[in-house]
């Protein structure tokens, strides 16, 4: 059975978040330890005790995230037997934004440090590049990538707005300036919306309010050497695998600016023969939008202590 792992982004985060997988599992706690000496951020408390608007900074956010999903996988490398590792071993992997960078480090494109370090600077790149110009996101619900094109230009005036995420069939989120946005909310139901959602984010994500921090993290990226993935991942940008070492850096800072294609990433998956999928990290985001997507596919979350272990128990 092809099985895809996929890997939440920024969003995913709650408070309480790994506590249960720390507790219970030795691995775990050595992937958060690692994780603290590497950001110099109190990751356990971040994580565990928030508060959320802490948590919620894109500079946080994004390293906690990844050490919880990291966490997961090394306590399924610690407790799944040697036959329940081969019978879901992964064929493809994916990871929405933040997570695609997951993905290449479980696909064994990047270690450890390495990555978490770029995770770290992204999220500080990103949470400067939001704090140096106003700008905000907005999900629109209910309509297509042409109609939701053809707000952004209705409702952008003198700002950028551009379409930013192609969630699932129905979700779209835009990006651009405040006023923008809001502009966006008021026209919505002209272009065939069924409402809108602001997005509590530091700024325009996945735009050219990022280009600031793409200059910062392609200077993080310089001395980074990326090796083939054991299995194929999924780029944000085109939904397609990373096909060449060398330009995985160019997509990844292709990303801040560009839209996230995840819907297309996962019907590839699905055309593809992908029968079963993972979801290995806090929340269930992705399940929800694979329930847009797809909905009788074979969906699992693992992102708590039970569900890993049920995972182990399951034959």
């Amino acid at each position: 059975m092809k099985t895809a792992y996929l890997f939440p982004g920024q969003g995913a985060q709650k408070v309480g978040m790994g506590r249960d997988l720390c507790e219970a599992f030795a691995p775990a706690r050595e992937i958060f330890d690692r994780a603290e000496t590497v950001t110099g951020l109190d990751i356990r408390k971040l994580c565990f005790e928030g508060p959320q608007d802490l948590l919620d900074r894109t500079d946080n956010a994004q390293p906690c995230i990844f050490t919880v999903s990291a966490a997961t996988l090394a306590v399924m490398d610690s407790i799944l037997s040697p036959a329940r590792k081969q019978d879901i071993a992964p064929t493809c992997m994916a990871g929405l934004s933040l997570g695609e960078y997951t993905a290449l480090y479980a696909a064994g494109a990047i270690d450890f440090e390495t990555v978490l370090k770029l995770v770290a600077k992204r999220g500080q790149a990103m949470q400067t590049a939001a704090e140096q110009q106003p700008s905000s996101m907005i999900c629109v619900l209910g309509v297509d990538e042409d109609q939701a094109k053809e707000l952004c230009s209705a409702a952008a005036n003198a700002q950028s707005l551009t379409c930013a995420n192609f969630n699932c069939p129905g979700q779209v989120v835009l990006s651009g300036g405040v006023e923008a946005c809001l502009r966006a909310a008021e026209l919505a139901e002209q272009f065939g919306a069924s409402g809108t959602v602001p997005l509590r984010v530091a700024g325009a994500f996945h735009s050219e309010f990022m280009a600031p921090a793409a200059e910062s993290l392609s200077e993080a990226l310089k001395d980074v050497s990326f090796s083939a993935p054991k299995v194929p991942v999924i780029s944000n940008v085109d939904a397609k695998p990373h096909a060449e070492t060398g330009r995985i850096a160019e997509k990844l800072l292709a990303q801040l600016v560009s839209p996230v294609r995840w819907q297309q990433s996962m019907e590839a998956l699905l055309a593809g023969g992908v029968e079963r999928f993972f979801e290995i990290g806090p929340g269930r985001v992705l399940a929800g939008l694979m329930r847009r997507i797809h909905r009788r596919a074979n969906f699992t979350s693992l992102n708590s202590q039970t569900a890993v272990e049920k995972l182990a128990e399951s034959q």
